[in-house]
C-alpha cells in the first residue's frame, strides 16, 4: 500500500493547485506546497504518519510565514468615490443652515448639497465650512472660521 502514497500526494497537490487557480484566494496554494513536500518524503519510504506530519507542518509554516507578506502586496487600495472625496473639503454656505428647520445648502467641489451643522448651531450664508461627513445625501459641516461675537 505504501507504493500508492506518492501518487496520492501528487493528486492532492494537483487538486489543491486547481482549487487555487479557481478561487485566487491564496489559501490552498500553501497546502499544495505541503503536499509536494509530503510527496518527496513519501518517496523515501517513511511511514504515512511522518508524511502527514510533514504535510501539516510545511503547509502551516508556509501559510504563517508568507501570508502577511502576500496579503500586504495584494491588498487593494480603497478608491474614493465622488461623494467620499467631498469629506474633508471646504465649501461655502449658499443657504443658511438651521438643523431645527431642516434647511441649509452648501456648495462644495462645484456641487450644491443639503447640509446640516455638526453641533446643531445655525451657520449663516457665505460662511466657509469644512465637510466632516456625509449622512445619506446631507453633508455634515462645521464653520472653518467661526464668526466672532
Amino acid at each position: 500500500m505504501s507504493n500508492w502514497y506518492p501518487l496520492g500526494w501528487l493528486l492532492t497537490a494537483i487538486a489543491l493547485l486547481a482549487l487555487e487557480f479557481a478561487t485566487y484566494q491564496l489559501v490552498s496554494i500553501w497546502f499544495a506546497v505541503g503536499a509536494v513536500f509530503a510527496l518527496f518524503i513519501s518517496l523515501t519510504g517513511v511511514p504515512f504518519s511522518a508524511q502527514l506530519a510533514v504535510f501539516v507542518l510545511v503547509s502551516c509554516g508556509a501559510l504563517i510565514a508568507s501570508r502577511p507578506l502576500v496579503k500586504s502586496v495584494l491588498t487593494s487600495r480603497k478608491i474614493r468615490t465622488n461623494a467620499d472625496a467631498v469629506v474633508g473639503s471646504e465649501g461655502i454656505v449658499t443657504e443658511p443652515i438651521d438643523n431645527l428647520q431642516e434647511q441649509g445648502r452648501v456648495s462644495a467641489m462645484g456641487l450644491s448639497w443639503s447640509a446640516r451643522s455638526e453641533d446643531g448651531q445655525p451657520i449663516s450664508e457665505k460662511q466657509p465650512v469644512r465637510v466632516l461627513a456625509i449622512e445619506g445625501v446631507k453633508l455634515i459641516v462645521r464653520p472653518v472660521n467661526p464668526p466672532e461675537p
